[in-house]
Parts: C-alpha cells; sequence; structure tokens
C-alpha cells in the first residue's frame, strides 16, 4: 500500500492535540483559583482535544485492516507488535527512573516503587496509551479476516452496536459491553470503514462535520457546567476515550482530514510528512522537556492563552528533534519508531 496523505496530516494533528492535553494539566484543577476565563480556557482546549488518542487507533485499523496479503503471523509479532512494544518496555523503565525527579532533588524510594508496579501502572502519565493499544494486536489478525469477508450491512451493524455501548458506557450503564478491549477496538473497524466503505463526498463530509462540531459542543459544555456546578473540576465520562461524543469527534477529524487533506500545498505536505515520521517520538519524548515547566511551576501567574499554544511548540519542537536526531543512528532508530 503506498503513502496515504491524509494518514500524515492526522498523525501531525494530533500529536500536537496530545501535548495540548499535557500542556494544559495544570490548570485543570484551578477553577476558583485562578480567574475564570483562564481555568475556562484550558478546559475547553482539553474537552476539544479528547479525539486524539483515539485518531491514532482508527489509523492503526484503517491501514492494518485494509492489508489484503496473507497473514505472516512471525512477521506480525516481530515488525507489527514488536515495533511497539520493545520500544514501550524501555521508555516505561526509563520513564520509571525519571519520575523520581523533582525540583527538590531525586527521590530513589519513588523511582522504585513506580519501577515495580510496571507490569499493572503505567510509570508515566503519557505511556496509559499502550496499556490498551497493545492488547488491540490481539484482535487485529481477526478483525483483518473478518472486515475482508463482510459487506456493509454487517460491518455497519457491528459499529452500530459498538456505537450504543460507548452511549452505555457515558451514562455509566454497565455490562459486558464495558469491557475496555470491546470500548477501544471499536476504533479499529471505525478506521477501517471511515477509510475504506464509506464514500469521500462532500455531503458525508458535511454530516460528518456537524456531527463532530456537536459532540465537542457539548463536551465542553457538559464538563464547565457540572464543574461549575459542583464547585469543583469534574468531568464525569466526557473525556473518557470511550464515549460517543469523543468518537464522534474522532471520527470528524478522520473523515475531514481524509477529504480536505490531499488540497495542501506542496510545501504544506512536506512540513507535516516530517512532524508525522516522528509523531510516536514527539508522544514518547515531549514530557522530558514539559518537566522544568511543570516541576518548577513556570505556568503559575500566566495566562493559559499563551501558555498552552507557547510549550507545545517549545516541547512539541524539542521532542520532534530529538526523535529526529535518535532516528539518525540505527543503534537508537527503534527508540522512536
Amino acid at each position: 500500500m503506498g503513502r496515504v496523505f491524509f494518514f500524515d496530516l492526522l498523525r501531525c494533528i494530533a500529536a500536537v492535540a496530545v501535548v495540548a492535553i499535557h500542556v494544559l494539566a495544570p490548570y485543570r484543577h484551578e477553577l476558583n483559583a485562578i480567574p475564570f476565563n483562564e481555568w475556562a480556557t484550558a478546559v475547553s482546549v482539553n474537552s476539544l482535544s479528547r479525539w486524539a488518542v483515539p485518531v491514532f487507533i482508527m489509523i492503526t485499523g484503517a491501514l492494518m485492516l485494509s492489508d489484503k496479503r496473507e497473514f505472516d503471523a512471525s512477521y506480525y509479532v516481530k515488525k507489527r507488535l514488536g515495533k511497539v512494544f520493545v520500544p514501550f518496555i524501555f521508555w516505561s523503565v526509563f520513564y520509571a527512573l525519571f519520575s523520581g525527579l523533582t525540583a527538590q532533588g531525586y527521590d530513589f524510594e519513588a523511582a522504585k516503587k513506580v519501577l515495580i508496579d510496571l507490569p499493572f501502572e503505567y510509570t508515566y502519565y503519557h505511556l496509559g496509551f499502550f496499556y490498551y493499544f497493545l492488547p488491540l494486536y490481539i484482535v487485529i489478525p481477526f478483525f483483518r479476516v473478518m472486515v475482508q469477508k463482510m459487506d456493509n450491512t454487517t460491518l455497519f451493524s457491528i459499529i452500530g452496536v459498538w456505537l450504543l455501548t460507548t452511549c452505555f458506557f457515558l451514562v455509566k450503564f454497565e455490562g459486558v459491553w464495558s469491557t475496555e478491549i470491546w470500548l477501544y477496538s471499536g476504533y479499529l473497524l471505525l478506521g477501517y470503514a471511515l477509510y475504506q466503505r464509506v464514500s469521500l463526498t462532500k455531503t458525508n463530509t458535511i454530516i460528518a462535520l456537524l456531527i463532530g462540531i456537536t459532540a465537542l459542543v457539548t463536551t465542553v459544555y457538559m464538563v464547565i457546567s457540572q464543574s461549575l456546578l459542583l464547585g469543583e473540576y469534574t468531568v464525569g465520562r466526557w473525556l473518557s476515550y470511550k464515549t460517543i461524543n469523543t468518537v464522534a469527534a474522532a471520527g470528524m477529524l478522520f473523515f475531514v482530514c481524509r477529504y480536505y487533506g490531499e488540497s495542501l500545498s506542496d510545501n504544506s505536505r512536506k512540513i507535516v510528512g516530517f512532524i508525522s515520521t516522528y509523531s510516536l517520538g514527539i508522544y514518547l519524548l515531549h514530557p522530558l522537556f514539559l518537566w522544568p515547566m511543570k516541576n518548577y511551576e513556570w505556568y503559575e501567574g500566566h495566562n493559559p492563552m499563551w501558555v498552552i499554544p507557547a510549550w507545545v511548540i517549545l516541547s512539541g519542537a524539542g521532542a520532534l528533534g530529538l526523535s529526529w536526531l535518535l532516528s539518525k543512528s540505527k543503534k537508537t532508530a527503534w527508540l522512536v519508531p
């Protein structure tokens, strides 16, 4: 399969959104401690960016489930799963050790505890993604066979059932459908369906925009209104990756980028393609560059309207540059696949 540009665009946008979510984190719990408009700005950016991680899963589904080559288990484990799993182990250990570093010095005992808990708990805040992403490699081979044999009616019926369960999860109606692997694996099918089974028309794009924008506006409203009602920051499940509002926003971004992505200029494509190439590296490395901002509380007393974009650029550029450097040597390239 040749390189498809809109996937690069999606990776680029999603990487920036993930960094933004982590930059704004210190502001979330500052309701009544900072001016309301500043708190609302940070919370709104957070609410408007939750599609980022699901988009990465949708890209994986669109690409891997579209592969019609004969399945090779050995290749799949070594090249597909191994490409993600091995760096995950390295960075989990690295960040476990890094977690002991504070503005006051190094806390060896804290780092030791984080390292011991590695099999059960992510070692740094951004690594939680891998604990629900890696298990998806178990279902991908089965889904790959399934979708090749399914007609549209069957495929969209399954996706419809999955969408219903994301509604259930939002309203806390629990059941067997609440399992993580089911709720996350639906993104694989959705990514494949929006790539291979939904016509790329202006009408469909407008529908996706209307649904997605409605979901985003609703998410912002619910988070801010519920927090004001309780007098403290609260999100319920509105910012979960497993709820219908996040699915709608992720689906919108995916389809809109598919529709408009190919119209970007050549220069824009080069920049987007470069960032996309190192998007996983940006994801893995940006907390290193956010460490001083958070640990020395450089955000305090400053308006998130400029702090967020400034630190997204600084930490994102730092992570991009370091990823590029690591990729230059065969000894380190595997760290930022």
